[in-house]
C-alpha cells in the first residue's frame, strides 16, 4: 500500500517482506522524500523502517485511534459548548 503526503512529496509504503520471513521485524515501512533540498525533513531521499507483527499492530490501532478522535471533533464543530456536556 502505497501513501503520499504533504502534496505527494513524501511517499510511504507499507508491505510485508517475504524475503525477511524468518525475522521478526518483516513488516517494512518505506519512506521516499521527493522535494527541493530546502525544503527535506529526512536526510537521505529514502529509509525503511522494520516493525514486528506487534509494532505494525500498534501503530495502526494508535493511528485508528487518532482518526477516530479527529472524527469526533470535527462533528462538534458549530455546536454550542451546552451541546457538548454530557
Amino acid at each position: 500500500m502505497t501513501i503520499y503526503l504533504l502534496d505527494k512529496t513524501l511517499q510511504i509504503e507499507i508491505f510485508y517482506e517475504n524475503e525477511d520471513q524468518d525475522l521478526d521485524d518483516n513488516i517494512c515501512v518505506k519512506i521516499i522524500e521527493r522535494c527541493p533540498p530546502s525544503e527535506k525533513i529526512m536526510r537521505m531521499g529514502e529509509t525503511h523502517l522494520f516493525l514486528t507483527v506487534e509494532q505494525a499492530r500498534q501503530l495502526g490501532e494508535t493511528l485508528l485511534k487518532a482518526a477516530r478522535h479527529s472524527e469526533r471533533d470535527d462533528s462538534q464543530e458549530g455546536e454550542t459548548p451546552d451541546a457538548n456536556v454530557s
